[in-house]
């Protein structure tokens, strides 16, 4: 077995993953095998060769625009809102949407040693993220009498524990059939001056999850695809775990993304601050792009038009709806998702067989983006949300100016005292609030359930 696994890495330079055989008992040469034989160590070497050629974002940047958007109250758009809802309505109602939910992060950052799915973030009630997301789509579902399945990607960091979590709870309410939760993939880890694969432990490699770019893959490799197709489902409805407050399976977004015929949409925010530290969505030579924060020239955010808004203003929050054949015809493409590289500090065993800890960034990971995909969609655009009402990501430890758990709770009270008092409530200063989405999916729906003049005067959720 050895010497099979050296006719494969002695060509690619990596013979040092076989160092610790003899250390290894049956079962762990056995594994050992499994991981090398899954590596495609010349796309190894060609990402490793050209690590430092990530494309020239400024020579990008200063070609790039604002893109092609519908704006909150914007008398320019093509579509009116009512417009986009009955399309969306109409779309959701035959039964053409599902849900990818992205939740392959763990609760590390906020002291939370979980999937993050599985934080208690509701302010009342103490719901997870992953209860809060599904009880929108069950809501979305009944509101307009259709099934609305949901794809789940993890990542081997959290499947088992989001798996457990999900039969623990019997799925929050989803069919078994609606559920389908998949692995995204991993990529080797390398050290960043040699280029050499590093190993966690002598007979296990260093590895790190793909990216959410890895969805293209997963959703195919995982027969996700194929459940999309045989259900007639023809748009997907993408977020990330960490925001409470995305409106999922939102009708207006749906009918903007098809009224404009577009391959792959993206909900924004606009920029409170140029240098503000997220990925701008722009158009370069006809084609939408996310550059980020990080590859944005300070005088390049800083452009204004002749009314002092910003140029480059689009903010993405990482909510897509995509095209079912726009992803079936990206999967069959090889390149359709560039990796990226990522400098990082990543422990693991030296040739001796001790740990080595680095106190700075040593090795190399490789990820994709699933933005990636918006220059090669046809027709993409973008569509503006308030962020009161759609943003809140669930980031930052406590002690941290926004983000965190204390934060994101306070929007989430903060939107639904705001449907309760559209609705005539009157909400004591100070009071909690939370709605379920499975009692009022928004402000229009708790309208017919409260009486105007009701008082809320102690934390309530309404469920």
């Amino acid at each position: 077995m050895k010497d099979r696994l050296l006719d494969i890495l002695i060509p690619a330079r990596q013979q040092h993953l076989v160092g610790f055989w003899d250390r290894l008992d049956d079962a762990g040469r056995r594994s050992l095998a499994e991981q090398i034989e899954a590596i495609d160590f010349d796309l190894i070497d060609r990402l490793y060769g050209h690590r430092d050629d990530q494309g020239d974002f400024r020579q990008m940047a200063d070609r790039a625009g604002p893109p092609p958007a519908f704006r909150l109250n914007a008398s320019a758009n093509r579509f009116s809102p009512r417009e986009a809802r009955d399309r969306g309505t109409q779309a959701i109602a035959a039964g053409q949407l599902g849900v990818i939910l992205v939740a392959g992060g763990q609760g590390t950052r906020l002291g939370f040693e979980h999937p993050k799915g599985m934080f208690p973030i509701g302010p009342v009630s103490g719901k997870s993220l992953f209860a809060i997301h599904v009880e929108k789509i069950l809501a979305a579902g009944r509101r307009h009498g259709v099934r609305i399945p949901l794809y789940l990607m993890t990542s081997p960091a959290t499947h088992d524990e989001t798996v457990r979590f999900f039969t623990d709870h019997d799925r929050f309410g989803l069919a078994e059939e609606d559920l389908r939760v998949f692995c995204q993939g991993t990529m080797p880890v390398v050290d960043e001056a040699t280029g050499k694969v590093l190993l966690d432990a002598p007979g296990r490699i260093v590895v790190s999850p793909d990216g959410h770019g890895g969805l293209l893959a997963a959703l195919d490799q995982s027969g996700a695809l194929d459940d999309v197709r045989r259900r007639g489902i023809r748009q997907l409805f993408y977020f990330q775990v960490d925001n409470p407050l995305v409106d999922v399976c939102s009708p207006e977004f749906v009918g903007y993304h098809l009224l404009s015929r577009s391959e792959l949409s993206s909900q924004v925010v606009a920029k409170r601050d140029p240098l503000e530290r997220v990925g701008n969505v722009v158009e370069v030579d006809g084609r939408l792009r996310v550059i980020e924060y990080s590859d944005l020239a300070e005088d390049v955010a800083e452009r204004r038009h002749d009314d002092g808004s910003l140029s480059i203003w689009a903010g993405s929050i990482a909510v897509h709806v995509m095209d079912v054949a726009f992803l079936q015809r990206m999967t069959g493409t090889s390149d359709a998702l560039p990796f990226h590289i990522a400098r990082k500090k990543v422990s693991h065993v030296d040739p001796t067989g001790a740990r080595v800890d680095p106190e700075r960034p040593n090795a190399i990971k490789f990820e994709r983006f699933i933005f990636d995909l918006l220059p090669s969609a046809a027709d993409a655009i973008v569509v503006e949300i308030d962020p009161a009402e759609g943003f809140a990501p669930l980031k930052n430890a406590p002690g941290a100016d926004i983000d965190t758990p204390e934060w994101v709770r306070a929007r989430v009270v903060a939107r639904h005292r705001c449907w309760l008092e559209l609705a005539g409530a009157v909400v004591a200063d100070g009071v909690a609030v939370e709605i379920s989405p499975l009692f009022a999916l928004d402000a229009d729906e708790l309208s017919g359930k409260i009486e105007p003049g009701t008082r809320v005067t102690e934390e309530t959720y309404f469920c």
